[in-house]
């Protein structure tokens, strides 16, 4: 059966397609539109997806009906909303028509389950609000527990990424770096039960944004690891938009996890396919969108960054996930003391932002000091302690921390090439990797992508 799945008009739309057990094809929209988190679809994303027609079935990620009542008793719009915001109008405009509507968080669930390693397992779900559920517990795919709103993690993460000047549901991963720089701790649990959808912008007035971030962290990691401890199986699957928060993720012990590398909400797009179908996926690996032909370019990459320490390359499928792995990567030499501000001043972004670096899966545990149970992070999932961060100042964070992409043969071959040639000829098993994106704008989908970052920002793209 070929199934099409699809989220949409929230943020970050997406769409996914699935054969059977393949998963053929799972793309964002704001790639195609060029507009970053775009909660809308647009004809080149749905052209694209209708390639892999015709469909058995066309799938949606919550149901709309539950979510405009939970919107109307959250006081965030009256009952006159516009019809068309309903998914089955507004699909009219690309000829789709729904054939069933899974619940918010059971895409979610489905999406990690069916995609997991393990057989046996819980599966937790953290995210801001679905229709209702905020955090739920599944055994495999049965709810065990569930909690509601306005009782939200995520959606106070988000209240106080607005509160310290960042924008919800974009740029959390922000605040979450930030937190490394507070020292003193606000008791923010009360807020837990309040409605935040309205935000928090006239609280804690005079207050240190450093400070902020690092309390609704270290809030988020006291009740994420409250929660793993309800979790009776050693095996967890970890979704929701929460499961990107890589340093609460690393406090997590005495647990294999498995977190699919697309656990927000554009990952349900592949998540109610799941659901939907109720049995594993073949998953490969997260190179599942928009294909630039041709062949990793090693050789070329490698001049460039002797002689420029930085370049980009743009080659093969593209990653479905908020972080590039390879394909679609702003690559530069780790070891100079410059380069983090070099990369950091082309991206627009804050200069206290470190970058992640890529190594050798071989060689990671030699350079890095990892949880536990984590043997290997290829989606950048995890922080582990750099042993030697002065030769690497350009991925340290300010607490000697890195999020960690480890690179295997079976990752990304093309990449593993590329570090291994790079260690030949450098000694350094490891590149610092970013997206290549400006802030604020969508990671670089196709080739006119790829020459119009080059031109603009004169820095070579392969």
């Amino acid at each position: 059966m070929r199934v099409l799945g699809i989220n949409c008009l929230n943020h970050d739309a997406a769409m996914a397609v699935v054969d059977g057990t393949d998963i053929l094809w799972a793309a964002h929209s704001e790639r195609y539109s060029k507009i970053k988190n775009d909660p809308n679809l647009n004809s080149d994303i749905v052209k694209e997806a209708f390639s892999y027609g015709p469909f058995d079935k066309i799938v949606y990620y919550e149901k709309p009906f539950l979510k405009k009542y939970r919107q109307f008793s959250a006081g965030q719009y009256n009952l006159a909303f516009d019809y068309k915001e309903l998914p089955w109008h507004y699909l009219k405009q690309f000829d789709i028509k729904i054939d069933e509507y899974i619940s918010h968080h059971e895409s979610h669930a489905a999406g990690g389950y069916y995609t997991s390693p393990f057989k046996e397992c819980n599966v937790l779900v953290i995210d801001s609000i679905g229709e209702w559920e905020t955090i739920t517990i599944w055994h495999n795919m049965k709810k065990i527990k569930s909690w509601k709103y306005p009782y939200s993690l995520g959606l106070l993460y988000s209240a106080v990424t607005d509160r310290i000047g960042l924008k919800a549901n974009e740029e959390e991963y922000i605040t979450m770096g930030m937190s490394a720089y507070g020292k003193e701790l606000i008791d923010m649990r009360s807020l837990l039960f309040k409605n935040n959808h309205r935000g928090i912008r006239n609280s804690f007035v005079g207050w240190d944004n450093m400070d902020l971030a690092y309390s609704v962290q270290k809030l988020y990691e006291t009740e994420l690891l409250r929660l793993v401890e309800m979790c009776t199986s050693v095996n967890i699957v970890l979704m929701g938009g929460c499961a990107l928060n890589c340093v609460a993720n690393s406090k997590i012990q005495n647990k294999n996890l498995w977190i699919m590398p697309n656990p927000g909400d554009s990952g349900s797009s592949l998540g109610c396919i799941a659901a939907s179908l109720k049995h594993k996926l073949n998953w490969k690996n997260p190179f599942l969108g928009h294909n630039i032909e041709g062949d990793y370019p090693i050789e070329d990459i490698i001049k460039e960054l002797e002689t420029n320490k930085m370049c980009g390359v743009a080659i093969g499928k593209a990653e479905f996930g908020p972080r590039a792995l390879g394909n679609r990567s702003l690559l530069a030499d780790p070891r100079g003391d410059d380069i983090k501000d070099k990369v950091n001043a082309i991206k627009k972004r804050q200069m206290f932002r470190p970058f992640a670096p890529a190594i050798l899966e071989e060689d990671a545990h030699l350079y890095f000091k990892f949880p536990p149970l984590v043997k290997k992070s290829p989606y950048m999932q995890f922080t582990a302690e750099c042993l030697y961060p002065k030769e690497f100042p350009a991925i340290i964070h300010i607490d000697g921390s890195s999020r960690v992409q480890t690179v295997s043969e079976d990752d990304n071959l093309g990449f593993y090439n590329l570090l291994k040639r790079w260690k030949e000829k450098t000694g350094c098993p490891m590149l610092l990797n970013t997206s290549l994106n400006i802030k604020g704008q969508p990671i670089v989908n196709d080739r006119i992508d790829a020459y119009a970052f080059q031109n603009k920002y004169n820095i070579k793209v392969f």
